[in-house]
């Protein structure tokens, strides 16, 4: 008989399973690109701060008109939401914690995949996925998110000196993805932002996808709950000219309830996700 922690750990860990319920496969036979000493693993390892950087990324990235014009162009995302979703966890997992073959492998698939993705603007200009400014602008965006997040929901005296390492070790899978710049501290990360904000752009594509994400069904009923407090600690996540851009608005009131529910609920899921039983009942269901 499962446990109260069994069953909100099993729950959890299908939200990141493949179709049929195959956990996400991690090859180790070395450290991979950081190893266990590394802030890539301590941030990452944070399900509940990790889908709340995740969501606030996404949002932001569309602003982007290039990004956004390969996500509307190329992707599934309108069609299977979920499995995009699920497929950039499993790419996260495999670059931080797999080994070095396994995480450089999943960034040459990603390349390959990139270089099919290409087209025009609405305004005539042409885009590809596998330009250097577009890439760094995902990076960089779901880097910063990933860990305001963790800053937000698990480490709030996080010191520069680990915000800076976050980046740097970061660097290295933006780099070999193709991205320029990489910024490799945290404050460098800031300013890239706040560089780029002037050619952002919100548009009705770009309300459409955010639409889409923040309108998703949770993956089930008993995590209703889970979800809705995700969606809306990700728009909060979101600096206040983000918010505005996307029309979207949350009252101090209103703030201040989504983070207060939001740190309870990161502290069950890290109890429920904690290696012991659930780990064993997860593996046992895949």
């Amino acid at each position: 008989m499962q446990t109260l922690r069994d069953s909100i750990g099993t729950e959890i860990r299908r939200i990141f399973a493949e179709p049929g319920g195959k956990v996400i496969e991690i090859s180790r036979t070395d450290e991979g690109l950081f190893g266990v000493d590394s802030v890539c693993w301590q941030v990452h390892g944070d399900v509940t701060a990790m889908m709340i950087g995740g969501i606030a990324s996404l949002l932001l990235q569309m602003l982007e008109p290039r990004v956004l014009a390969g996500v509307w162009d190329h992707s599934v995302f309108r069609q299977d939401m979920r499995g995009r979703l699920r497929r950039t966890a499993a790419f996260l997992a495999r670059t931080t914690y797999g080994d070095k073959a396994q995480a450089l492998g999943e960034i040459a698939r990603i390349r390959r995949i990139h270089d099919h993705v290409r087209g025009t603007l609405p305004d005539g200009t042409p885009y590809e996925a596998n330009d250097p400014q577009s890439l760094a602008w995902v990076h960089v965006t779901e880097s910063l998110c990933f860990v305001e997040s963790f800053i937000r929901y698990s480490r709030p005296h996080m010191s520069m000196r680990d915000r800076d390492r976050y980046f740097d070790e970061m660097a290295e899978v933006g780099t070999l993805l193709g991205a320029d710049p990489v910024p490799r501290t945290y404050r460098a990360a800031q300013r890239f932002i706040r560089d780029v904000r002037p050619t952002l752009r919100f548009d009705q594509r770009t309300r459409e996808i955010a639409d889409l994400l923040l309108n998703q069904p949770p993956a089930s009923p008993r995590l209703a709950p889970f979800h809705h407090m995700t969606m809306q600690a990700g728009v909060d996540l979101l600096p206040g000219w983000a918010r505005s851009m996307h029309g979207l608005s949350i009252s101090l009131p209103a703030r201040l309830a989504v983070r207060g529910g939001t740190t309870g609920m990161a502290a069950i899921t890290r109890w429920a996700l904690a290696q012991g039983s659930t780990t064993r009942s997860a593996s046992a269901s895949a």
